[in-house]
């Protein structure tokens, strides 16, 4: 069985907020306009991979919770959708551009893990969070999963 994949999803908490996932249960993870980011999910996600939950613009920006994929990657409606901020005319069911993947909750962290935090901490220097700051969607590392888990639960 292949190992888990660890990712960083970042959403504002006034736009979708881990009480927003705890309450609906998962969502899908739409509007993702950015090709990177766009790669990741289509290409490297998959179910069962675990999630931190990030709040950016927020004060203060961190991790906040914990998250997982439960879903397969699949075309984001939102870029048929001509009433949608994220429709994208160029995209069309047959050659989609956009995908996505449902997220699901976990459970909240008895703490936020905060950016500042994070860039302090000398075993999470290399994390892409403090290169790639605007990029949404992030891969991390298991130990920085592990490492930022523990910051958040003492452990």
């Amino acid at each position: 069985m292949p190992a888990k994949g660890h990712w960083l999803l970042k959403s504002e908490a006034e736009d979708y907020s881990i009480d927003d996932l705890e309450r609906d249960g998962q969502t899908p993870w739409t509007g993702v306009r950015n090709y990177e980011a766009r790669n990741l999910m289509r290409d490297d996600m998959a179910p069962g991979d675990l999630v931190l939950y990030y709040h950016s613009n927020a004060k203060p920006s961190g991790v906040v919770g914990i998250a997982k994929v439960v879903s397969e990657p699949y075309p984001d409606p939102t870029q048929f959708d001509k009433k949608s901020y994220y429709f994208d005319a160029k995209s069309t069911r047959e050659a989609p551009r956009w995908w996505l993947v449902d997220v699901g909750f976990v459970k909240k962290l008895p703490k936020t893990i905060s950016l500042a935090e994070i860039r302090q901490h000398p075993d999470l220097q290399e994390m892409a969070l403090l290169k790639r700051l605007r990029l949404s969607v992030q891969p991390v590392t298991p130990r920085e999963f592990a490492l930022i888990r523990g910051l958040a639960t003492g452990a």
